[in-house]
């Protein structure tokens, strides 16, 4: 109750059970004049509003435009309100730091007051700050920074379809490639050329390795031995399989895959401990799916009836997809023939992955 309110009331407050009680009250007591100060003083403070000074914030604005005259010379600050003042909505969206709103935004500013005339009203326009005003006007002096870090289209497949990723000159210069398919029982491997004519195409039985504790030296001597009878190469193209982690059955297959893989890179990667390039490279197995076209939905058919086309084809054709020299066509077709009532896919896509990695990574990236 205001102190007010009392002395209209003549002296009454409302006790514990609402009835009013009286007392004298003076105004000339010390009790009064406390009740009467605290409750102006509560008033003027809620009444009181904080306004910021605008003076202030022009200051800030004009050392900041201040700031931008002296990073930029007369001849670029020219450049850069050309570019301002005639590039369109799509040609201003060209530089990395102008897209979405913050161009739409210049356009518009342009058009409702005119054309910029000088770098400090550009931070009139929504969205620019000084910090974001001055990365603008660099990106617009500087351009071919901002072209060189963008990716083309075939640098982004490259990317998904090979890791690590490998300089474009290094995979034009492929003279031969060693693809290698791994799976829980044999390791197989395809030995081609850059004219996909089929050098060596072999598998091995490892069915030893995931029976016990997947035991480190048993991996190592396992994978060595087959590593002695591959040939040299350029690179070697491991399949990346994309099995889920999700599913808890699948670990030891998994933890089997991956140990395969360290070992390889491990012992094939030469180059890399002598100048850190990688020889090892893994390829996305889906791709090479959906390359052929052996993809049903998320999963991946047989490629045993591509491989035979292949074959049959290097025997009828004068200019097949692969080669297979006539010295071991003969060799290689029994091998196929005695592999095809079994489930031998290891075989089959290593000789597939040979073939997309070519197509794919080395052939679209030549002139």
């Amino acid at each position: 109750m205001s102190v007010s309110s009392v002395l209209k009331a003549g002296g009454r407050v409302p006790g514990r059970l609402g009835r009013w009680r009286c007392f004298p009250v003076s105004l000339g007591s010390s009790l009064f004049q406390a009740l009467h100060n605290s409750y102006c003083r509560k008033k003027s403070t809620a009444s009181k509003k904080i306004i910021p000074s605008v003076a202030f914030g022009d200051k800030n604005t004009k050392e900041s435009g201040n700031a931008l005259d002296k990073l930029f010379s007369s001849e670029q600050q020219a450049s850069i309100l050309h570019v301002l003042n005639t590039a369109s909505n799509k040609e201003l969206e060209a530089f990395k730091l102008l897209r979405g709103r913050k161009s739409n935004n210049i356009v518009e500013h342009r058009e409702k007051f005119g054309p910029f005339q000088n770098l400090e009203s550009l931070m009139n326009v929504p969205l620019f700050q000084y910090k974001t005003t001055v990365q603008v006007c660099n990106s617009i002096l500087c351009p071919e920074t901002q072209r060189k870090k963008r990716k083309s289209p075939e640098n982004r497949l490259l990317r998904k379809l090979i890791k690590p990723e490998i300089e474009r000159e290094r995979l034009k210069a492929v003279n031969s490639i060693v693809s290698i398919v791994f799976g829980t029982r044999r390791i197989a491997w395809a030995h081609l050329d850059r004219k996909l004519a089929v050098l060596d195409w072999q598998q091995n039985q490892c069915c030893q390795l995931m029976k016990g504790t997947y035991i480190s030296s048993v991996y190592l001597e396992e994978i060595s031995s087959v590593i002695s009878k591959m040939p040299k190469a350029d690179f070697y193209v491991l399949e990346k399989t994309g099995l889920s982690l999700q599913n808890s059955t699948l670990f030891p297959v998994l933890l089997h895959l991956h140990i395969m893989e360290a070992m390889l890179y491990a012992l094939l990667n030469t180059t890399f401990a002598q100048g850190g390039q990688h020889q090892v490279l893994s390829m996305n197995r889906n791709a090479v799916g959906k390359h052929f076209e052996l993809m049903v939905g998320d999963a991946r058919t047989s490629g045993k009836e591509l491989v035979k086309q292949f074959l049959l084809e290097s025997v009828l054709q004068e200019e097949p997809r692969v080669f297979f020299p006539s010295d071991k066509i003969v060799q290689y077709r029994q091998m196929f023939l005695s592999t095809e009532q079994h489930r031998i896919e290891e075989l089959y896509d290593s000789l597939l992955q040979a073939v997309a990695f070519y197509e794919m990574a080395v052939f679209n990236n030549e002139p």
